[in-house]
């Protein structure tokens, strides 16, 4: 199979491209993230949001720990075909690691990042770490 369309997008320097998930029913912004090549077409063919994660050094299938998928409903490109945007669906409602709606709680209030979105399930009970 060619992914001749991966060719189109402008990767930066690490070979990677910033992907918005937003919510495919509301509109809202999920979350940011980082993809690479492998990412991206694994997205595509398994139909769910796969990333590279930066800090990790490999592929990351978003809920692959927590259980909170993001089913892909619709992929875009922009204008200068260096930012994805991905229509979602958030399983469990829940796409950041803090256990919230969303990765943009924070709000600038007063020259302070003030946390304005409610926790909606303790991370410690979603991420389990296998201490064995």
């Amino acid at each position: 199979m060619t992914y001749q369309w991966l060719d189109e997008i402008k990767w930066n320097s690490d070979g990677l491209v910033p992907a918005i998930a937003q919510d495919y029913q509301t509109g809202k912004v999920l979350m940011m993230a980082w993809m690479n090549r492998d990412s991206l077409a694994l997205t595509v063919a398994e139909q769910r949001a796969i990333y590279w994660s930066r800090s990790r050094g490999k592929l990351w299938r978003k809920g692959e720990e927590s259980g909170h998928v993001q089913v892909l409903h619709d992929i875009r490109l922009d204008c200068d075909s260096d930012v994805i945007l991905m229509t979602v669906e958030q399983r469990g409602n829940i796409a950041c690691h803090t256990g919230r709606e969303h990765c943009f709680y924070k709000q600038l209030q007063q020259n302070s990042w003030v946390a304005v979105e409610e926790v909606k399930r303790d991370p410690k009970s979603i991420y389990r770490k296998n201490d064995e």
